[in-house]
């Protein structure tokens, strides 16, 4: 037989609430009808008793009816709310490049405008405005403009072009800024939760889209940004245009996950996002010293990700990992022994160096792939730290120690 469903809280209440006057009516019917249940004190008693008794409970009651129907800030908000609460803390962020081409009649300068989004965080009791590098980065004249539609002039006060990322002061007064809480791990992020990217695609200031996080711990090259290349990225499908760059990515609770860029290359309609966790990380030193040089580096040239072909190929026993093409000379993996490949192959009309070092692990986690490496190193790792790899050479299993780099 199946077992019966639970009752609601509230019905369970209502009906401890109905047996309770049942009782203090039958108390007092009693009392009386046979006027030897004891004094009249007595009686008095027993019925305040009872009265207590449905005091409490409804006390009880009303507490449950309030948690049930008043917001609790830890539950997920809808897309409506969510945007009435932390659309003031986005803002739009608009400055000029000098820009210079040849043509036939010499050298001609154009100014261009430059458009992006960005949003508020607190640190140390001061206020700031991120938003990413490349909107900023040689450009002049930036200007901020809160949702209430005042603009007031910025300054650059700390870059990180390496994960194009970028922190301004405002010329503002202090009711214009409306702080968001920015999360510290990015492991926090869960693939399949609900996201929402809120800022200024094409110049529509105070434009919000939802959606998915695809994955994360991806690495992506930005086109925009000298082709650097940035790991521990989270994927998402919430849609972005030119302008959303540098806008908050938030989730359900209102916490900023990321940090959304429009400038991926051959993004095919996927938006990406820089994670909070490596703003975290890293706004301590941008305000203080106006830059972050403790990007850890393990010195390894070329690589590619192990495949089951590749591995056919070269006779190897591992299927995954990521086999070490070349080194950085002089670098932390070259000086730790870190081995490149030796002889070409060619696997699906592309060649690749082989011989060298797989590397399957790094302090005991498994590694996949690249992007497992590059995420690993940029969320737990810093610059100076050592490190224990895991390789295969020559089919055998054996570690090696490197001391990180920086840059």
């Amino acid at each position: 037989m199946d077992a019966k469903p639970p009752r609601p809280r509230r019905a369970i209440v209502i009906l401890v609430m109905a047996a309770l006057l049942i009782t203090a009516i039958g108390v007092y019917f009693q009392t009386t009808a046979t006027g030897t249940g004891g004094s009249f004190s007595s009686e008095v008693s027993a019925l305040k008793s009872q009265v207590a008794n449905l005091e409490q409970a409804n006390s009880n009651l009303q507490s449950l009816l309030a948690s049930e129907t008043e917001p609790n800030s830890n539950s997920s908000l809808s897309a409506g709310s969510l945007y009435a609460r932390y659309s003031a803390s986005v803002v739009t962020i608009q400055s000029y490049e000098l820009t210079t081409q040849n043509t036939f009649f010499g050298q001609l300068s154009s100014i261009e405008s430059i458009q992006g989004s960005g949003f508020v965080v607190d640190y140390q009791n001061s206020t700031y405005v991120v938003t990413n590098n490349h909107v900023v980065s040689g450009t002049s004249n930036i200007t901020v403009t809160f949702s209430d539609g005042n603009s007031y002039p910025a300054s650059v006060k700390g870059t990180d072009q390496y994960r194009d990322l970028a922190v301004l002061t405002v010329s503002a007064p202090a009711s214009e800024f409306h702080a968001l809480n920015v999360l510290a791990s990015t492991g926090a992020v869960i693939v399949g939760e609900t996201v929402f990217a809120i800022g200024s695609p094409f110049g529509l200031s105070g434009s919000v889209t939802a959606g998915l996080v695809s994955q994360v711990g991806r690495t992506i090259t930005e086109s925009t940004n000298t082709q650097t290349t940035i790991p521990d990225v989270i994927q998402f499908s919430a849609a972005i245009n030119p302008g959303n760059s540098g806008g908050p990515l938030i989730d359900s609770n209102g916490n900023v996950v990321g940090i959304t860029t429009a400038t991926a290359s051959n993004s095919e309609g996927l938006g990406f996002a820089i994670p909070a966790g490596t703003l975290s990380r890293e706004l301590p030193s941008l305000v203080s010293k106006g830059d972050y040089t403790l990007h850890p580096d393990l010195g390894l040239g070329s690589t590619t990700d192990m495949t089951y072909q590749l591995a056919e190929a070269t006779g190897s026993n591992v299927t995954y990992g990521v086999l070490v093409e070349s080194v950085v000379s002089g670098g932390p993996a070259g000086n730790a022994g870190i081995q490149g490949g030796t002889r070409t192959v060619t696997v699906e009309g592309q060649n690749y160096l082989v011989g060298g070092d797989i590397v399957v692990s790094i302090n005991g986690v498994k590694v996949v792939d690249s992007d497992g490496l590059a995420s690993y190193l940029e969320e737990n790792t810093t610059a100076g730290q050592t490190v224990q790899l895991g390789v295969i050479r020559s089919s055998a299993y054996t570690n090696a120690t490197v001391v990180l780099g920086a840059y």
